[in-house]
């Protein structure tokens, strides 16, 4: 009865299963046949057109009034078609490589690639993968939209099938590398080829084929012109490492190619405006709305840029540029400008000539990182401001060793030690000064203590909050950040400085107005974020003590190019040690303008000060622009308080001693320290203080 009983058990559920199979089959029967009805009624395009495609309407970048033209993402377009036998075997196989491996093999899609992009879209709940072999992309680029939908995705399934029918492998691959866009006006790979290495598409090497092949993915981003010039020699790479993958070529050949030297000719003028800015606003437009839909979709982007301050700059930063080569051995220059209560760009200029090849133009030094010499100094006082010093607070600017391993007179206490004890740019040490006079005259002594009571992550912090994203691991920085140790970008200096010029208030640079599709659609539109990061007393101390003029005069005179006569202009200059990089940053409460100079090499310039070699170069600039302004004023600061420490309100004769000696570095408005000599600095400022003091008659002068 047992066994009986175990059998009908067994046959019932073999018999519910039975069923359960066959309702799912016929339900999937239903749903299939409803899936092929709905694919087989859809509005397929004619193949017999295939040859006929035109390009679709061009997006066009504009300045902030809408009617100039900065660039037309297809104006000027240049394509040449070539037979297949004349595109390269080394194209060929690389293209297959990274875009479609299984290309040869497949009937137009491929499953597995499908399957793949399928998970990424499942998993982020968009359509962002497509899965799309080469024949896919073909058909997509040459006869449907940009959308990515189902119905579009269905569309390009079928035709790649049909395509596959009528077309060899080898003639869909050559109408491919012949459509194909490749930056800018580029289009195929005979005018890549050209434009790129100034030979036909045959005679391309192994490494310049790889490069051809990385770039389609992302044109902009990828371009050998731009910011990402690492991100394109690690897709090279992938290109070859997969080619030698699939036994396209042997592992020594994919070697020797990764480590040549690929020269790229110099970019043409396709017509283009702002050239810097527009290659800056291209690669955010693409990677946010994709390439294909900035390419072909037709979209009218209003930028921030003043196409009248944006061409005077560029007039100005290309003339004195060519003098300071002569001049300082600086062959390059960069500047740009920012509305500080607003955020917006008005001006990007990344070099002296973006069509220079001699002096690598199209490099755009506006938002490299660069060593910032003293320009950075105003973020550690205005942290040391918000902690309750003051600009009248005394420190002494006399030789002082800050690296605890040595003596206060610079000798190692032990083998090895590495002892830091920099020097004035011009080798004088002043005694007693004023943080209002060591910030306004870039004295690096007083300027190193500084960054030690505020706090190097404290520095840090408030770099960050205005506007500074490079400065990612304080741990990694020491003293030496208060003369410009970190590297940081003009764009982020200038922006960062705006929060100075607004009291306090931090609008992140902005260079979008509006983007509208081809219907007038507005897709994003530029809205004010602002934000407070510093407080408006420390912002108008710094402001105030920068704009000092005879502050500053025992440094640089009474008339130098740092002064703009009938204006309030609050400004900073850097130069690094080494002096490969001179800088300078100044507003206005309406205006926020750096530049730069040096060598994208890298190279040494003369050995002189920002003042003489980039401060012409913004004081020419600044003439021409104020002007267009309504001439605001800084509003003072609040005096510093009677009843504050005297050392913090510039009393200090009398009582010859550090500032360690009378405040404690984390509070400095509180009790003087009972054992300042806690303090593992104060022995090395204490030392050469007092020497200063018997040198100086007990310091009553």
């Amino acid at each position: 009865m047992g066994r009986m009983a175990n059998t009908r058990k067994v046959r019932g559920i073999s018999f519910f299963a039975a069923r359960t199979a066959a309702l799912f089959l016929i339900a999937l029967f239903i749903l299939g046949g409803g899936i092929v009805l709905w694919a087989v009624n859809l509005d397929i395009p004619d193949l017999n057109n295939f040859q006929e495609r035109d390009i679709v309407e061009s997006t066009k970048i504009y300045d902030r009034t809408g009617k100039v033209v900065l660039y037309d993402v297809h104006g000027n377009v240049k394509r040449t078609i070539i037979p297949f036998i004349d595109i390269s075997d080394y194209t060929k196989k690389a293209t297959v490589a990274i875009e479609d491996a299984r290309f040869y093999q497949h009937n137009g899609i491929d499953p597995q690639g499908i399957a793949r992009a399928l998970i990424v879209d499942i998993g982020s709940g968009q359509l962002l993968q497509g899965g799309s072999t080469i024949t896919q992309q073909v058909m997509k680029n040459a006869l449907l939209s940009q959308d990515k939908n189902v119905t579009r995705k269905i569309k390009e399934i079928i035709l790649a099938i049909k395509l596959e029918k009528v077309m060899t492998k080898d003639e869909i691959l050559s109408a491919y590398l012949n459509e194909e866009p490749f930056g800018g006006s580029i289009y195929g790979v005979e005018e890549a080829s050209e434009s790129f290495f100034g030979i036909p598409a045959k005679e391309v090497t192994l490494a310049q084929a790889a490069y051809l092949a990385a770039l389609p993915k992302a044109p902009t981003y990828f371009s050998p012109y731009g910011q990402h010039r690492d991100k394109l020699e690690e897709r090279k790479n992938l290109v070859l490492t997969k080619m030698a993958e699939l036994k396209m070529i042997s592992l020594e050949d994919a070697a020797v190619a990764k480590k040549e030297k690929v020269e790229f000719l110099q970019r043409t003028d396709g017509g283009i405006k702002a050239a810097h800015f527009v290659d800056f606003v291209r690669s955010y437009l693409e990677e946010k709305y994709g390439r294909d839909a900035i390419e072909q979709d037709g979209y009218r982007v209003i930028t921030t840029i003043d196409w009248k301050m944006q061409a005077q700059a560029q007039e100005i930063v290309a003339q004195y540029a060519k003098e300071n080569e002569t001049k300082f051995n600086a062959g390059n220059a960069a500047l740009v400008a920012i509305d500080p209560k607003t955020g917006q760009i008005l001006t990007m200029v990344g070099s002296r000539d973006y069509f220079d090849r001699d002096n690598e133009g199209n490099f755009n030094v506006a938002t490299a990182s660069r060593q910032p010499g003293s320009a950075f100094k105003p973020f550690a006082y205005a942290t040391a401001f918000m902690k309750g010093y003051t600009p009248d607070t005394v420190l002494f600017d006399v030789s002082t060793e800050f690296d605890t391993s040595c003596t206060p007179f610079g000798t190692p206490i032990r083998a090895g030690a590495s002892c830091y004890h920099p020097e004035n740019y011009d080798g004088i040490f002043r005694g007693p000064m004023s943080m209002r006079n060591a910030l306004a005259q870039s004295v690096n002594i007083p300027s190193v203590k500084v960054m030690y009571l505020a706090g190097i992550s404290n520095s840090i912090k408030t770099a960050r909050s205005m506007g500074i994203t490079t400065l990612t691991n304080s741990n990694q920085y020491g003293l030496s950040l208060a003369l410009g140790g970190g590297e940081v970008s003009l764009l982020d200096m200038v922006s960062a400085y705006g929060v100075f010029a607004n009291e306090g208030v931090r609008n992140p640079y902005s260079f979008i107005l509006k983007v509208e599709d081809s219907t007038g659609k507005t897709l994003e539109e530029y809205t004010q974020h602002p934000e407070r990061v510093i407080p408006e007393q420390t912002a108008r101390q710094i402001s105030d003590v920068l704009s000092d003029n005879s502050a500053r005069a025992p440094a640089f005179g009474d008339s130098s190019y740092l002064y703009l006569p009938g204006y309030s202009v609050a400004v900073k200059t850097g130069t690094t040690n080494d002096y490969r990089d001179a800088w300078i940053v100044g507003y206005t409460p309406e205006l926020a303008v750096g530049a730069w100079a040096g060598n994208n090499n890298n190279t040494p310039m003369e050995k002189k000060v920002a003042g003489f070699i980039i401060a012409p170069l913004w004081n020419a600039f600044m003439k021409e622009a104020l002007p267009l302004f309504t001439n605001e004023s800084f509003t003072p600061p609040t005096p510093t308080q009677p009843d504050s420490k005297p050392i913090l309100r510039g009393m200090w004769q009398g009582n010859i001693h550090s500032i360690l000696y009378f405040v404690d570095p984390n509070n400095p408005l509180g009790n003087p320290p009972l054992h300042p000599e806690n303090d593992y600095q104060f022995n090395l400022w204490e030392t050469p203080v007092l020497l200063w003091g018997l040198q100086h008659g007990g310091g009553v002068l």
